[in-house]
């Protein structure tokens, strides 16, 4: 390839923590040769510090690559799994902490695509959209096999069970491979808060129009309205013959760009303004006025003033402590007896001496307290299954209610590896 033959990219990128979450675990980045999203695993400890970690580390690919494309990627992936697990090593609490990959790297005629979880990325050529990655998760197993539809799979209640993932423990084989580009062509990757509620006619449709930057803020818009209840990143890049004029800048959104700014102190009003209503403070009330803050309008308080200040007659007071005391311990019986009630009439499926059990009750423990029970045993064995699956039946799934804790156990039937007679 000649620098004649040199294709550009022109790109945009945009995450939004959404409308439920309150801290946003997506991280992107987009630069003139490295298109990646990663999604920390939702429900995992810091899933925000896994996507922002391996974000840093894929970043570093943002130069023109040389020809093995896919060593660069699967290399890359690897380094991020290996960050991730030194944090796990100086910190243990972190262990669980895991993100998806979605990795795109372009070197003037094709692209090396490395992919990991449940975020995914797409090409549109000549209008029409096509899914590049393939989803590690659950439920796509069960589409593969037949068993659900794509559109039931949107609703399916264990479509958050990821079985690869960037996580520092298990070095999981990304899928990689290449395909050739041209110009014209848009590349889009996403986390599952945009692809996991817009079907792919809708993200088309928005593709087609517009520039990158409009694209991917559309996308995040759309996916908003539709009742996506995950943070939202897009990426989008469009193939060009010239570049960019004037240049663009790398752009690194989410996780990986916010976590870098927090503050551990200085000017109060300089900390409101770095941390924005995505970190914690609203942007929109003022903070209350800290009396060891001499920049701070507040009068300092006479001790002896406040010691001698007048203050209300107490009455009836030992009579009142009695009463609010059996009120507090009527309301605590009450809402004991509530919750026991109600954790009853929930299931879930874990293990029970190595066998595929539905359970009555909640998936915890509480020291003295049996709040769960096993309800069915099935004849599947745990050890007829694979790691993946063993390990998330053995930590246990949550199930709506009963059928739904029959359909899991009925799932995992069809998923064991049960040893020819």
């Amino acid at each position: 390839m000649t620098d004649t033959d040199a294709l550009f990219l022109h790109y945009s990128a945009i995450s939004d923590v959404g409308r439920i979450r309150k801290n946003n675990q997506d991280s992107g980045y987009a630069g003139p040769w490295l298109l990646t999203v990663c999604d920390g695993v939702g429900g995992a400890v810091r899933g925000d510090l896994a996507s922002a970690t391996a974000v840093q580390a894929l970043r570093k690919l943002d130069a023109r690559p040389s020809d093995d494309l896919l060593g660069q990627v699967a290399g890359a992936i690897h380094r991020a799994n290996d960050r991730i697990s030194e944090l796990i090593d100086e910190d243990p609490a972190l262990n669980g902490t895991s993100t998806t990959a979605s990795v795109l790297l372009f070197d003037g005629t094709k692209v090396a695509v490395g992919h990991l979880g449940d975020s995914r990325a797409y090409l549109m050529r000549d209008g029409e959209l096509r899914q590049l990655t393939h989803d590690h998760t659950f439920v796509q197993s069960l589409i593969d096999e037949g068993r659900i539809t794509e559109e039931q799979s949107r609703t399916h209640p264990h479509r958050n069970l990821i079985l690869k993932a960037v996580d520092g423990i298990r070095h999981e084989e990304p899928d990689l491979f290449e395909l050739p580009v041209q110009a014209g062509d848009r590349l889009f990757v996403c986390s599952d808060g945009a692809c996991g509620v817009l079907t792919d006619d809708r993200m088309a449709d928005i593709l087609r129009t517009g520039s990158p930057d409009y694209a991917a803020v559309e996308i995040v818009r759309a996916s908003l309205e539709a009742g996506s209840s995950d943070n939202v990143t897009c990426v989008v890049a469009e193939v060009v013959a010239n570049p960019p004029d004037p240049p663009l800048e790398p752009l690194l959104v989410g996780a990986a760009a916010e976590l870098p700014r927090t503050l551990t102190g200085g000017d109060s009003a300089k900390s409101r303004a770095a941390h924005g209503h995505r970190t914690g403070d609203t942007g929109e009330i003022d903070a209350v006025p800290d009396p060891a803050d001499p920049a701070d309008p507040v009068e300092p308080v006479d001790p002896e003033a406040a010691r001698y200040a007048p203050r209300p007659p107490a009455r009836f007071t030992w009579s009142r402590r009695l009463l609010a005391t059996a009120v507090v311990l009527g309301l605590a019986w009450i809402a004991l007896a509530f919750a026991w009630s109600w954790s009853q009439s929930q299931f879930f499926v874990g293990v029970e001496d190595d066998k595929v059990t539905i359970f009555r009750g909640i998936n915890a423990q509480i020291p003295g307290v049996d709040i769960a029970h096993p309800f069915e045993v099935s004849d599947v064995d745990v050890n007829n299954l694979s790691e993946i699956e063993a390990d998330a039946v053995t930590r246990g799934i949550e199930a709506t209610d009963l059928e739904d804790a029959r359909a899991t156990v009925d799932n995992y039937a069809a998923l064991q590896d049960v040893p020819d007679e």
